[in-house]
C-alpha cells in the first residue's frame, strides 16, 4: 500500500514528468490540443488528490479523489495515443503510460476503501 504521502510525491513527479515529456514532442496542429488537455489533466490529477486530504467530510474526500482518479484515466488514454503515434521520447512515453496506469489502480483502490 502506498502511503499519502508517497502518493501525493507519486503525483507531483507523474506531472512533472509528463510536462518534460511533452517537451520531446514536436508542436504540430495535430498534437497542441492534446499537449494542452494532457497537461491539465496530469496536473489536475495530483491537485485534486492534494486538496482531498484537506477535505472535511469523508464524502468530499471521496469526490475529490473519485476527480483524481477521472483526470488520470484522461492522462492514460492521451499518453497512450502519444504512444501509439510513437512521438517524442519513446522511452518516457512508455514509463508513462504504465506509471498512469499504475497510479489508476491505487487511486481506484483508495476510492473502493472509503
Amino acid at each position: 500500500m502506498v502511503k499519502k504521502n508517497d502518493l501525493c510525491d507519486r503525483l507531483l513527479t507523474f506531472a512533472v514528468d509528463v510536462i518534460l515529456y511533452l517537451r520531446s514532442v514536436k508542436n504540430t496542429v495535430e498534437t497542441m490540443d492534446i499537449k494542452r488537455q494532457l497537461i491539465k489533466s496530469s496536473t489536475s490529477s495530483g491537485a485534486n488528490y492534494e486538496e482531498s486530504q484537506g477535505s472535511p467530510t469523508r464524502p468530499d474526500v471521496k469526490t475529490k479523489i473519485g476527480i483524481s482518479l477521472k483526470e488520470m484515466r484522461e492522462s492514460n488514454y492521451f499518453l497512450q495515443i502519444f504512444n501509439r503515434l510513437q512521438l517524442g521520447d519513446m522511452k518516457k512515453c512508455e514509463y508513462l503510460v504504465k506509471e498512469s496506469s499504475e497510479l489508476k489502480l491505487i487511486l481506484a483502490s483508495i476510492i473502493n476503501k472509503l
